[in-house]
This record gives structure tokens, sequence and C-alpha cells, in this order.
């Protein structure tokens, strides 16, 4: 009876607490809601639940880092892509000097992307995580 009477009262607790909303979409992409706080709440079926809290006009700005980090995540899978695809030119070019530099153009263009594209995700998460603590 001791153990179901702290079970209420945990419950009680935990159903009150803050929590971190879920923070990824197909293992890849943050949820736009991802830098924002959540309070846990029991659902309809009894179960407990991470709902996204809005406070102020101010988490207006974590919904937009959201929104680009999924953006910025969305360019180093397009620059991999690129990588591919110059490489594929590279090896079909046949030793041609315009299609090998050509391929090697965008071969080093896309890793240049990528680079700027993961510092930018980097930075950014870094950043936001600063101002929420």
């Amino acid at each position: 009876m001791i153990s179901f009477v702290n079970f209420l009262q945990n419950f009680g607790q935990a159903a009150t607490a803050s929590c971190k909303p879920g923070t990824e979409i197909l293992g890849v992409f943050p949820t736009w809601y991802k830098y924002l706080p959540g309070q846990l709440l029991t659902d309809s079926i009894g179960g407990l639940q991470c709902i996204p809290q809005i406070s102020s006009i101010n988490d207006v700005w974590l919904i937009v880092a959201a929104v680009t980090d999924m953006l910025l995540r969305i360019a180093v899978m397009v620059a991999t892509v690129f990588i591919i695809v110059g490489g594929v030119r590279y090896i079909s070019s046949q030793g041609l000097p315009d299609k090998t530099a050509q391929a090697r153009d965008t071969i080093i263009k896309s890793v240049v992307g990528m680079v700027i594209a993961l510092a930018s995700a980097t930075v950014l998460t870094y950043v936001v995580g600063q101002v929420i603590k």
C-alpha cells in the first residue's frame, strides 16, 4: 500500500515536471520545437507526453533556430549528393581535361559548402544551447 501511495505522489510530480520534447524526425532532422521547454502531461490513455510550451514572444527565435538547423542539415545532405555526382563525373570523364576539371570543381565546391553548413550548424547549436541555459 505504501508503494502505491509513493507511486501516486511521484505521478503527480511527474505530471507537472518540465521535460525536453522529442528532438529528431526520422533520426536526422530536429523538430521545430527542439529548443522550446516542455511540460510533462498525461494523455488520454494515461501515458506521459511532453508538450512544448511557448511562454513568450522571444520563443519565436528558438523556433527559427530549429528551422534553420533543419535547413542546414538538408544543405549537408545536398552537398553529399553533389560530392557523389562529382565523383561519378570524374570517373566517367575518360581523361578529358574539361570534364575532369568540371568534376573536380563540383567536388571542391561541394566540400566547401558542406564544411560551411556543418560549421554553421555547430555554431547555431552551441549559441542556442548557451542562450537556453
